[in-house]
């Protein structure tokens, strides 16, 4: 509990002074007071948490799960085979040059307004962190460890389970929760630019309403959607990287 103490203090300093720099600017829909959006969450909380939040979260899982399957699936056949890895690389690093605000608007006129539309913009914004961040988890692997496990008799089967996998283990736990805040992010924008469903959505309406409080009371709930998501994380990641040194 004492090391989230700074955390807090930070935290109530910063909506102390967001609170006072709304009230000097008196204009809600430019700036809403932190008081006044919880006061929106309060009374939006029903259409927000059992109508907008599940099909913004519905969206977030799918895309996730996609991206870690698919980015474990590359960074895995990358490290087995170099010539894979020359030719899959450049591609991944490509797929993060593509704008984002660009692209979802052509999901959204090939898939309509179903799901996929907006699982395909939370994909391509999540899949990238965990690609390169368990290969290069993979290939931390010392090559001393390696040629020791060969001496006794281990094959690459051996070595991959029992060396790789562990080394990569921290990697892909620390992937997983850039990739949980990205996810959220990602179907948010393709809730914005095209849905009939979602906290993004929602926020797009309440700003054509100009409702300052309503356009930032959707962001202010994702945020705490996300950092629940990433503590829970942290909590597995305790639990399955017994050898790891606590801070």
């Amino acid at each position: 509990m004492k090391k989230n103490i700074p955390a807090f203090l930070l935290g109530l300093l910063l909506l102390g002074a967001w609170q006072c720099i709304a009230m000097g600017i008196g204009a809600a829909y430019i700036l809403p007071s932190p008081l006044q959006i919880l006061s929106k969450l309060w009374q939006l909380r029903e259409i927000l948490l059992f109508v907008h939040l599940p099909a913004t979260m519905g969206v977030t899982f799918l895309g996730l799960l996609i991206s870690v399957v698919l980015g474990l699936f590359l960074a895995v056949i990358m490290d087995i085979s170099p010539k894979i890895e020359n030719a899959l690389y450049p591609f991944i690093v490509a797929s993060q040059t593509i704008p984002t605000t660009a692209i979802a608007p052509l999901f959204v006129l090939w898939f309509g307004y179903s799901i996929w539309s907006k699982v395909l913009v939370t994909i391509l914004i999540t899949f990238f962190p965990i690609v390169i961040t368990v290969y290069d988890g993979l290939k931390a692997t010392k090559r001393e460890m390696e040629e020791l496990l060969m001496t006794y008799g281990a094959t690459k089967k051996d070595i991959f389970i029992k060396l790789k996998l562990p080394t990569a283990l921290p990697p892909f736990f620390s992937a997983i929760k850039m990739a949980i805040p990205l996810s959220i992010i990602g179907a948010a924008i393709a809730e914005w630019l095209g849905a009939q469903s979602g906290l993004g959505y929602f926020s797009k309406r309440m700003m054509t309403q100009l409702d300052g409080a309503g356009v930032f009371a959707p962001i202010v709930l994702l945020s705490m959607v996300a950092m629940i998501s990433v503590a829970i994380v942290s909590m597995i990641e305790k639990k399955c990287i017994t050898w790891r040194k606590e801070i």
